[in-house]
């Protein structure tokens, strides 16, 4: 385990900027997700740490060391890419064993190691196939396995899962969670998908066009978000916005909003709710519906409201019918509501 320091990162390509004044602590032994849109510099974040990529300027150490300028094989790393990277040649245990080989280890230690690893993946029965013979959860283990095998200090991983299908995606990420759990080691993780993000992070970073916009613990970006774009990003789907100069505005949220402070209602712009802080209320604000989505044990309704405002609703009354075309009314929860500044900052009540 060790931790990792961003201090002042930046990172450009010539004249193009991917990258700025990155300051982040990463904890030994936790679990960091990097997460955000494509483009938003969380994969270069990570290269850097591995040492694929140099920052333009800014230092990197891991467990107090400077290894700015070290090269991958000396930062005691180990990365898992999307793609496998795995040696169409070898076999498994070929695979597994490439980097301890490559570093000399004694034969019995090696395999010791991949036989340890080979077990703790589920691994066993397949050492001898080789990467074509092998599905592309298989395959994902093989790559997770190589990492694991050189006892590294820091793990990351660059979008592990993409090339998964839903179910094995939601599988392998309960198997890194558990991994993580059993290992104690140190993890940063990139992904675009918010699930991913949300359900193995200690902590995350939101990235926005190279820059850091919140970090903390998925349950704090979600619950209180530090600007409309973290609110907006996370949840599926995402937070509602209404301007509360809007003449949609008090239909949906009185009372809600005359129990805001003076110096609340000063400064806040924008109001925002979450699609299942809002109900079905006969005093409410008049939506029609114009879809809805049978997710099984919810239904999403997407609305329109007043002035071609749309607002999605999370249903989880599932004896309550619902169809297109029907006029509901709606009002949201007072006690859940989260206000905004000019700027889309946060402005806590």
């Amino acid at each position: 385990m060790a931790s990792v320091h961003l201090q002042g990162i930046g990172k450009r390509f010539g004249h193009t900027s991917v990258l700025r004044s990155i300051d982040l602590a990463i904890d030994s032994g936790e679990f960091m997700v990097f997460v955000g849109a494509s483009g938003c510099g969380k994969s270069t974040l990570l290269r850097l740490i591995a040492g694929l990529e140099q920052p333009s300027e800014g230092r990197i150490l891991i467990d107090g060391r400077d290894v700015t300028d070290l090269p991958p094989s000396g930062r005691g790393v180990s990365m898992v890419f999307q793609s496998y990277a795995l040696y169409p040649h070898m076999d498994v245990r070929g695979n597994i064993s490439f980097g301890l080989k490559l570093g000399r280890a004694d034969r019995a230690v090696i395999e010791e190691r991949v036989m340890r690893v080979a077990r703790m993946l589920q691994l066993e029965d397949l050492l001898d196939r080789r990467p074509a013979q092998l599905s592309g959860g298989q395959r994902q283990r093989v790559a997770i396995a190589r990492a694991i095998v050189r006892e590294p200090r820091v793990f990351l991983f660059d979008e592990p899962l993409s090339n998964l299908d839903a179910a094995l995606r939601a599988r392998t990420r309960l198997e890194i969670a558990q991994l993580h759990r059993s290992l104690g080691a140190t993890m940063v993780y990139v992904t675009h998908d918010q699930t991913e993000a949300m359900s193995l992070a200690d902590r995350m970073v939101l990235l926005r066009n190279g820059g850091i916009e919140q970090v903390g613990t998925p349950d704090e970006l979600y619950h209180r978000p530090a600007t409309t774009y973290v609110a907006g990003f996370l949840g599926t789907p995402g937070m509602n916005f209404l301007d509360l100069a809007s003449a949609t505005a008090p239909g949906l949220l009185a009372p809600a909003t005359q129990h805001a402070d003076a110096a609340l209602a000063g400064t806040a712009r924008t109001v925002g709710v979450r699609p299942e802080d809002i109900r079905i209320d006969d005093a409410g604000a008049p939506a029609t519906v114009l879809h809805v989505e049978e997710l099984g044990e919810v239904r999403i309704l997407h609305t329109r409201m007043g002035e071609g405002l749309q607002v999605a609703v999370r249903l989880h009354d599932s004896s309550r019918r619902v169809r297109a075309g029907e006029v509901l009314r709606l009002r949201a929860d007072p006690q859940r509501l989260h206000f905004f500044d000019a700027q889309g900052r946060r402005i806590a009540r």
